[in-house]
């Protein structure tokens, strides 16, 4: 048996051919990303002709992501920030003369736009939460997209979150109590009248989703009271009543999409009227139930044409005409046309069309049991074609820690992968997903059992005889970084290596640097998980479960990465450490690019990155890499 063929690093991080189609409102055309000089870019393409596709964005310094269609078939909307700063703004294409530059809807100094709206009920306008009067208060405003005016419909009096509007103008915030709870009011007249409450320690990223009805009597939204699980209801927003509206007997309402935008969103609308048609839960693998008859039969032939996940969706505004991609473990966002009304299909593109998916390694769903019983869902990745005995093994830990990792198309698994390390990655307590009770169990445990987790997996994979126990490296980015960080001071014995990206060094800086608009709503994550450093215990426990305090006991090789712009893990958490390991004459490996932030996303930094992982790790673990450049 023999390792597949060789991918090359940059044939599993150049950019896409393809991606992220979403069809037009008429349905004749759908915009998609594809690259334009190393960046990613927003083409149009009409469906029902063999015109070529034209480019409608010329963003020559960073990728776009997240753009929409309007009502208009004239404007496009996409937003885009500096360098990874995050500092987000809201820019209008216009399709009618798109040698125009983007306009930008957002021109205003040090400000991001969070989220914006295209609601169904209100014409040529886009809502935004904006923070150009005070860069920490998130305010409600209305865009009128074809003259750029915007209108503030509600000023943030200081603590809330996230707003709502309705067909009709009325207004709803959320945002924290001084006690921490979640309270949904109605705004009125510079006033909020509190409509529902929530208890804040159940859900640490807050109550995810909330989608008004169409009519504005109510909002659907994920919620756990009375139970563990997440199940979707309708909340009337006279009586503040729950109603369950569907839930999943097992699996948690996958809510993710409302945190990453990138992702799908846990709830699937009627495109032309807003109403509730389908909703996503997520497990081993994923489960949609369609809450429409009509979805009902789009959902079954939809899902006749991959044997993926359904991931992205779109349709024209007859509901009849769709666009969708699916996500696999070894076949990236396949997206394919679909019409209900003839029946016709077809494929419209693979991203990677380089990429074979035979010579790529399967995700596996494995149940790891932790030293306390708690069971940890966790996937395993090996490689292909040799036997899974003895190997080294990368435990890559995800970010948040409030997020979870799943079943899908992971390029950086696949790269260990090809190049022989088994892949292990462990959703630990705390990671959503999987009730309220698995993410509480990881109150006050960071560098605890949140770590004894992530060591009883890898003794797991020893013991069914997949590791060798002296070849194991740590790799994680963001929270996944300070688990690295911890691994190689907590328990430097376990680790051969490890890999800390945009991690945190120092729990207590963390959260003194964080964005001042994120400080108010810490209550119920950082601050209940971890502690609040202006509190001197607290800030003393942080301290001792930060790696930064415990630097003298690394003796394992390590590789820091870090963006300069990064402002949610500063870089002085990975400047600091490194000072400190290089005066104790400790070898440490560092990266740093200036024109990214919170995870690199320029396909060059990409390459580079993935060349000095796979260099590292066959230095210290011993898998293969690429041939000298």
């Amino acid at each position: 048996m023999a390792l597949p063929e060789f991918i090359s690093v940059e044939d599993f991080f150049k950019p896409p051919v393809s991606a992220a189609p979403s069809i037009s409102p008429g349905g004749t055309r759908i915009a998609y990303l594809a690259p334009r000089k190393d960046r990613l870019n927003v083409w149009i393409q009409e469906l029902d002709s063999d015109a070529e596709a034209r480019c409608v964005t010329a963003d020559e310094n960073r990728n776009v992501y997240n753009f929409r269609w309007t009502d208009d078939p004239r404007w496009l909307l996409y937003t885009q920030d500096t360098g990874g700063d995050e500092q987000w703004h809201l820019y209008r294409v216009d399709l009618d003369n798109p040698d125009a530059p983007a306009l930008d809807l957002t021109p205003f100094p040090r400000t991001a736009v969070i989220d914006f709206e295209l609601p169904a009920r209100r014409s040529g306008k886009v809502l935004v939460h904006l923070n150009n009067r005070k860069v920490e208060l998130f305010d409600l405003c209305e865009i009128d997209l074809a003259t750029g005016d915007i209108t503030v419909l509600a000023e943030n009096p200081g603590h809330v979150g996230a707003w709502l509007c309705g067909p009709d103008g009325e207004v709803f915030g959320r945002g924290l109590t001084t006690t921490g709870d979640i309270e949904l009011s109605r705004w009125d007249s510079d006033t909020l009248h509190p409509i529902a409450l929530f208890d804040g320690a159940d859900y640490p990223m807050g109550v995810l989703p909330v989608r008004l009805t169409p009519d504005g009597s109510g909002v659907w939204l994920g919620s756990n009271r009375g139970t563990d699980r997440t199940r979707l209801v309708r909340l009337d927003l006279t009586t503040g009543q729950e109603t369950e509206v569907d839930s999943h007997p097992t699996f948690d309402l996958d809510t993710r999409g409302a945190v990453i935008p990138t992702l799908p969103a846990p709830l699937i609308l009627d495109r032309r009227t807003g109403e509730l048609i389908g909703a996503r839960y997520l497990g081993e693998r994923q489960v949609i139930h369609a809450l429409d008859p009509n979805f009902a039969a789009v959902l079954a032939n939809l899902q006749t044409l991959s044997d993926g996940d359904l991931a992205a969706v779109s349709s024209d505004d007859t509901g009849q005409r769709w666009v969708v991609t699916f996500t696999h473990d070894r076949d990236p966002e396949v997206a394919y046309f679909y019409d209900h009304s003839t029946g016709e299909s077809r494929l419209l593109f693979r991203p990677y069309p380089h990429l074979n998916p035979e010579s790529l390694a399967p995700m596996t769903p494995v149940t790891i049991t932790a030293r306390d019983g708690l069971n940890l869902p966790s996937y395993l990745t090996l490689p292909v074609g040799i036997e899974p005995v003895g190997l080294p093994m990368v435990l890559m830990v995800h970010g948040g820690p409030w997020l979870r990792d799943s079943w899908d198309y992971d390029p950086t698994a696949q790269l260990l992968a090809n190049r022989g390390y088994a892949v292990l990655q462990v959703n630990y307590r705390g990671s959503t997903g999987y009730g309220k009770a698995f993410v509480k169990a990881a109150i006050t445990e960071f560098a605890g059992k949140m770590h004894d987790d992530l060591i009883d997996a890898v003794q797991w994979a020893v013991d069914q005889g997949y590791t060798d126990p002296a070849r194991v490296a740590i790799f994680g980015g963001s929270y996944g970084g300070y688990a690295a960080l911890v691994g190689v001071t907590f328990t430097p014995e376990v680790f051969a290596a490890a890999i800390d990206y945009v991690g945190i060094s120092n729990l207590a800086n963390f959260l003194r640097t964080i964005p001042p608009y994120s400080k108010p709503h810490t209550a119920n994550n950082w601050h209940l998980f971890v502690g609040d450093p202006d509190d001197p215990e607290q800030e003393a426990d942080m301290l001792a479960r930060s790696p930064i305090t415990h630097v003298d006991r690394i003796r394992t090789p390590l590789l820091v990465v870090q963006g300069a712009n990064d402002i949610r893990v500063v870089r002085a958490e990975s400047d600091n450490l490194v000072d400190a390991l290089r005066q104790r004459g400790v070898e440490v490996e560092y990266l740093v690019k200036d024109n990214e932030g919170h995870g690199f996303a320029n396909p060059e930094n990409q390459i580079e990155l993935f060349h000095t992982i796979e260099r590292f790790l066959a230095r210290h673990l011993g898998g293969r890499e690429s041939p000298t450049r």
